[in-house]
């Protein structure tokens, strides 16, 4: 009797944990094989049939590995007869398969399985099949002499593939294409096999890959690395191709390739054949694109240098704003920003000049490496147009990012740059309110060093080096015992109080002017000789009057609150400037200030002839401040108080009506005093007066 031919069975390994394999069905449906399914801890003893073999598997994870005696016995192996796999004694079991896929994903597993199926079945067919490909799993099956490598990811249907293969002969050991094939169909964007002396055997690209400007892919096959490269390159690859066959391990590199779509960068991955081809030793390359990660990753490690510098910057202006507090002059002030500045090694130019009256800069101090810059605009007085002259004029904070490339640049400035190897700068106005005091230069050795988020930086550094140079003004005017005073006459002004006084023949006299927390600036001014409603009339029409409110009406004269677009009482305030006197009369003005003593008088004179064209100084005096007690002050306005306004101030002072909320109200404070409440709101209204006139009005500020 016949025994009729049975197909030989397709071995599927499947993972020893969950035993699921997720080819296992549909290959049952796509062939007429019988399918079967072992775990990767019996593979062995099942496809192989011998007991004395087995495939451990480390609780931790470890590669699995093979123990033996050397005889077929298993003196490690304590599992009693019982424990083996029926399969392992099943005669069938252990006939030739028909082909072996192997389900796993651990590579020590894969190498092991397939190199004890290949001695012991050289012909059959093996599958390297993972649910989740990579490329050191299509490594291992390469190394380990697979048929075929699937990738589930990459393959739309695996399954094609699988029984594709299973229908086709074997491939033989020596055929560079198979090794090719395999490792193509997982990651490379372009595939060789090269042989050691650096010749191409086997060439395969995807359609979209662009030709090297040198050959094209077409005609790879039969060219050398050096055809196809610049020597450079060339030996660079060789050495690689060298590297991996002397070791029989993988090697990466990465190059750059002129293509017929520009600059390409590559990252190669060369797996040496064991088996020769042509009877030479051969690698398998395998190219992929990167230039869009290396693209991604400089721009990330731009933007991370960019926030690093930037990070610094934020800690130099910290810093300097820090030790500007206790300053105490402005020389000091300026030459401490500068220095520091250029300390923190980010610069190798500071420097700092004031805007002269004819609109032009004066350089007061610097420091740096860039001497050449510095020295240029230390003998020079600025009036050519540059950053530093538009930033005064503007007021607005310029960059040059690329002065030696600029054309805007005055060639004098870019050729002291190009000595002092500077690429970049920033001129920064030092402001305060509506007071520009000078401009800050700072250069850098690089290209592009001012970015918007350095800009701003440095804005803020601009506004409070303004800031502090104001202080330092006041702190010195306010503390010292003697003191210069200045008047200054001004003939004709284009303000209100010189029109109207010219026109009217009235005198305008100002009472104060200061600023609110939102930086608008008041002026209260009293009128002699003309009423409130014409002065109203004439104020509101008045191009230089922004707003202006009637405070007070009288036969003779007025006081009106307005507030300018220019005006000199505020230029003199932010130079540090106390005002004591302003009187316009017959279209003339007359401005008494007061001064410290060190303060720059030429500084405050050109600022005023900013605002009033026609300005002169016709006196400078040195003043003495008297000296008065907290004692004698209180005694002054003591003496200005009636009984009854200093007994009203003080049962509404101890009586809380200042608190808020109220403590007591003023029907209270009048029922105590035993009078009327509009007699007790009169009394306190005037006696306040009385001591705000001696705080605001008295010789002592």
């Amino acid at each position: 009797m016949t025994t009729p031919h049975r197909a030989k069975p397709i071995i599927i390994v499947t993972d020893a944990t969950t035993q699921e394999s997720h080819l296992r069905a549909r290959l049952e449906k796509a062939t007429d094989r019988d399918v079967r399914t072992t775990p990767a801890t019996d593979a062995l003893e099942t496809i192989v049939g011998s007991p004395g073999d087995r495939l451990e598997t480390a609780a931790d994870g470890a590669t699995p590995h093979w123990e033996t005696d050397g005889s077929g016995s298993t003196e490690a192996d304590d599992r009693s007869p019982t424990d083996v796999p029926a399969s392992a004694t099943d005669a069938e079991s252990a006939a030739e398969p028909g082909a072996v896929i192997v389900e796993l994903e651990c590579p020590g597993e894969i190498q092991t399985i397939l190199q004890r199926v290949h001695a012991r079945f050289p012909t059959v067919p093996t599958i390297v099949a993972p649910r989740e490909g990579n490329e050191q799993l299509a490594t291992v099956a390469l190394r380990a002499d697979a048929t075929e490598y699937v990738s589930t990811e990459r393959d739309e249907d695996p399954i094609d593939r699988v029984v594709s293969t299973l229908q086709s002969q074997p491939v033989s050991g020596g055929d560079g294409g198979r090794y090719h094939r395999i490792l193509a169909n997982e990651l490379p964007d372009e595939a060789f096999v090269i042989g050691e002396d650096g010749t191409y055997l086997e060439a395969k690209v995807r359609p979209d890959s662009a030709d090297l400007s040198s050959i094209s892919a077409d005609e790879l096959t039969g060219n050398t690395l050096t055809d196809a490269f610049p020597d450079q390159v060339a030996a660079k690859l060789q050495d690689c191709i060298d590297r991996a066959i002397r070791t029989d391990d993988v090697q990466s590199v990465e190059y750059e390739v002129e293509t017929a779509d520009g600059r390409r960068q590559f990252e190669g991955r060369v797996v040496p054949i064991e088996q020769l081809i042509g009877g030479r030793r051969a690698v398998v390359w395998l190219a992929r694109d990167i230039t869009e990660r290396v693209q991604r990753e400089r721009k990330l490690r731009s933007r991370q240098d960019q926030l690093e510098t930037l990070n610094r910057i934020n800690a130099v202006v910290r810093q300097v704003i820090e030790t500007l507090v206790e300053a105490p002059a402005r020389d000091a002030v300026e030459r401490e920003v500068c220095e520091q500045l250029v300390d923190s090694e980010l610069y190798c130019g500071s420097w700092i000049a004031e805007q002269t009256g004819d609109g032009r800069l004066s350089f007061r101090t610097g420091a740096g490496e860039a001497t050449a810059s510095l020295d240029l605009v230390r003998d020079l007085t600025i009036g050519c147009e540059c950053p530093a002259t538009e930033a005064a004029r503007t007021g607005e904070l310029r960059t040059a990012n690329r002065i030696l490339e600029d054309g805007l640049i005055p060639d004098p400035v870019r050729e002291a740059a190009r000595e002092d190897d500077v690429r970049s700068a920033i001129a920064v106005p030092i402001t305060h309110e509506d007071a520009t005091y000078g401009v800050l230069t700072v250069l850098a050795s690089r290209d592009d060093a001012f970015s918007e988020r350095e800009r701003a930086g440095f804005r803020l550094l601009g506004e409070t080096i303004g800031f502090t140079i104001m202080a330092v003004k006041n702190r010195q005017l306010l503390f010292a015992d003697t003191v210069a005073e200045l008047e200054f006459q001004i003939d004709g002004g284009d303000t209100f109080s010189f029109d109207l006084s010219a026109e009217y023949g009235c005198t305008c006299a100002l009472e104060w002017a200061g600023t609110t927390a939102d930086g608008r600036t008041f002026q209260y001014v009293t009128i002699e000789g003309l009423d409130g409603e014409t002065v109203l009339d004439e104020a509101m029409a008045h191009d230089s009057v922004e707003e202006c409110r009637l405070i007070h009406d009288g036969d003779e004269g007025c006081t009106i609150e307005m507030r300018l677009s220019e005006s000199g009482v505020r230029t003199l305030a932010n130079h540090g400037a106390t005002i004591r006197d302003v009187t316009v009369e017959d279209g003339v003005g007359n401005c008494l200030v007061e001064v410290s003593q060190d303060a720059d008088v030429r500084e405050i004179a050109e600022a005023l002839t900013l605002i009033y064209e026609n300005t002169r100084l016709i006196a400078r005096r040195e003043v003495d401040r008297p000296v008065r007690t907290a004692a004698e002050r209180r005694n002054r306005i003591l003496d200005h108080l009636t009984d009854r306004q200093l007994t009203t101030l003080r049962l509404a002072y101890y009586g809380g009506f200042f608190d808020w909320p109220r403590e007591s109200t003023g029907e209270e404070i009048a029922e105590a005093m035993d009078i009327s409440p509009p007699t007790m709101h009169q009394h306190l209204r005037k006696g306040l007066k009385a001591v705000l006139g001696e705080f605001f009005e008295g010789d002592e500020y």
